[in-house]
């Protein structure tokens, strides 16, 4: 493990001091949490970003599928005769 060393403002320090208390943690275990929680939100919009660029350029590439065969496959949700998700 290595060590970092941060700059707290005050805003976010007092309050910290106080939530490490109340749950009987380390500022150090909280702040970790703080960033495995945002490293992991990053990666997220990381990865939406990406399938949003593939999205784009498969409409520019013709790939799309009518709104029709999505619909109907969506009301067969639920249902005894549910539908395979369609595909181009």
């Amino acid at each position: 493990m290595s060590i970092t060393s941060v700059r707290l403002n005050d805003d976010i320090e007092k309050p910290l001091d106080l939530l490490a208390q109340k749950l009987d943690r380390s500022k150090s275990y909280l702040i970790n949490q703080a960033v495995r929680e945002f490293v992991a939100r990053q990666a997220v919009e990381e990865s939406r970003w990406e399938e949003t660029l593939e999205a784009i350029d498969s409409v520019r590439r013709g790939e799309l599928i009518d709104e029709s065969e999505v619909n109907a496959w969506l009301n067969s949700w639920g249902t005894e005769s549910l539908l395979k998700a369609p595909a181009k």
